[in-house]
């Protein structure tokens, strides 16, 4: 480990230094990333209740067509999801369905790599897609820092590349820290090329937690707990004058190989309200309209139950948008429970489309230079 890392690590912060700026608009509209670690259920997720072969795949696990959200007459959300209902009958939720990538990878480790990367499934990328992002298409130094992820060590796809983004894995710890690396008066004289390095690394932490510290409070009641703690904290951070352009908050347990129902259900329900939440507190910063939410997670499981009460890896799941600019309903095309590849679902929308949307629609960035080709974006938004 050299002197830097081992400096961000000591921080609990990954931070390097930005010096270059640009359009400051652009920045202003903001993504939150929501993973949703160990690979989500899709199926009893956005359930196709009106397919007698979802029971007939799922004879213990199917949802009752009693029970679930209808969205339309195919479609209908996993009874824990209500909170997103007022999302959607707004038309702020767009639904979208079978997402994956050709070749898929059923390692967990593998897999989030290659959503995180934006590569393809034989291809290995240091760079998270947002860090190659802000390196090319710099966010502005004025803003507290390019992205934020809270509530875990992990930076998934802001790491790698130098951009100037933060780990929070305890918010609260990271600002006490953060003064400790503050602000001594700069040294006199000249210093080492390994010092100056890392003076300025510390200058630069002390800088984005003055900047974070000020975020205003937000009013609006979170759940409990670390997933709704994260979410609050988000939505403080959009409410920060200074900015950040991105923002990635996790949820983890959805690796359901066993006793599925209840834990998927408590998962999803905590899913539902914090988004609920943070609609509310995204509301009352006045950031509802600048903002984009995106669920992902590393695959989804497969279409038949397994004998434990619960599902195994797959491939293709749903992904949830939401935001103020949304142009809510169903996309992409519902899953083709007859035509399975091995027991598992055919994707029909490429993952990396979600993020051409992000980037070429949302921040009007070249999604085919950042992504290493050309995918088609998705009528989401409006404008």
């Amino acid at each position: 480990m050299n002197r830097r890392d081992f400096l961000a690590a000591s921080l609990g912060v990954l931070i390097a230094p930005n010096s270059f700026s640009q359009e400051e608009n652009r920045y202003r509209r903001l993504l939150i990333l929501v993973e949703l670690k160990g690979g989500n259920d899709g199926l009893n997720t956005v359930v196709p209740y009106a397919d007698g072969a979802y029971y007939r795949l799922r004879p213990r696990l199917a949802l009752r067509r009693d029970e679930v959200l209808q969205l339309d007459e195919g479609a209908a959300l996993h009874p824990a999801l209500k909170g997103l209902m007022p999302l959607w009958q707004a038309g702020e939720l767009a639904v979208v369905q079978g997402v994956g990538y050709p070749q898929p990878n059923l390692s967990h480790f593998r897999s989030i790599e290659i959503w995180d990367s934006a590569s393809r499934s034989d291809q290995y990328l240091q760079d998270g897609w947002l860090a190659r992002a802000f390196g090319a298409y710099p966010v502005p130094e004025g803003f507290a820092a390019d992205g934020v992820s809270v509530g875990g060590a992990d930076m998934g796809p802001l790491g790698g590349g130098r951009t100037r983004s933060l780990a929070l894995e305890d918010p609260a710890r990271f600002l006490r820290q953060s003064r400790l690396a503050s602000a001594e008066a700069e040294p006199a004289g000249p210093r080492p090329a390994a010092l100056e390095h890392i003076y300025r690394v510390e200058l630069d932490i002390s800088q984005a937690a003055r900047r974070l510290e000020a975020s205003p409070k937000i009013t609006a009641e979170f759940p409990r707990g670390r997933f709704g703690t994260a979410l609050r904290v988000a939505a403080e951070l959009a409410a920060n004058g200074a900015g950040v352009a991105a923002i990635r908050v996790s949820l983890g347990g959805f690796d359901t190989h066993q006793g599925q129902p209840g834990q998927h259900a408590r998962l999803l329900g905590e899913l539902a309200e914090g988004l609920a939440a943070l609609k509310a507190g995204l509301t009352e910063a006045r950031r509802w309209d600048r903002t984009l939410v995106m669920t992902y997670s590393e695959f989804g499981r497969r279409a038949q139950e397994n004998g434990n009460l619960g599902t195994d890896h797959g491939t293709a799941a749903p992904q949830f948008i939401a935001g103020g600019r949304v142009r809510g309903g169903l996309y992409g095309d519902p899953p083709a429970l007859g035509a399975l590849e091995g027991g598992n679902l055919r994707h029909g929308v490429d993952f990396r489309s979600l993020y051409a949307t992000a980037l070429e629609r949302w921040w009007n960035l070249p999604s085919a230079q950042l992504l290493g080709g050309r995918y088609e974006t998705l009528e989401v938004l409006r404008s």
